[in-house]
């Protein structure tokens, strides 16, 4: 993912109604945060899921060059690991907005997601 400075140094910090809005992380530093983050908060199994995708979605975008694209993702992947780190997540839905916006492809991730889940919890269904 290639990143100017002149993008992170643009206003468009993340608007969150957490604590106080961050500027925005570079990609590196910010991998690094979200893989820390799991390390502490999330169970082994879970830790193993998480590290997976993590490391997926940003091999996945790591040569975008559109600019609204970049500090989209930076953006939700730094709400993430804030969300993460004070533990807000715990019982939250998913925005109907940003569920909108989803192609069919990642559709049938957060179905993958979803079914990995019920599976973890209740192997006796699937």
């Amino acid at each position: 993912m290639r990143i100017s400075p002149r993008l992170l140094a643009s206003p468009s910090a993340i608007k969150s109604t957490l604590q106080s809005p961050l500027p925005l992380l570079p990609p590196l530093p910010l991998y690094r945060r979200i893989l820390r983050v799991h390390r502490k908060k999330l169970d082994p199994e879970s830790r193993t899921l998480g590290d997976l995708y993590v490391k997926s979605e940003f091999r996945a975008h790591k040569n975008v060059e559109n600019p609204l694209h970049i500090i989209g993702f930076l953006t939700e992947w730094q709400l993430y690991a804030q969300q993460l780190e004070q533990e807000s997540w715990v019982g939250e839905k998913l925005d109907r907005a940003k569920l909108d916006k989803m192609s069919d492809q990642q559709l049938g991730q957060l179905y993958e997601l979803m079914q990995s889940i019920k599976n973890k919890d209740d192997p006796e269904e699937s």
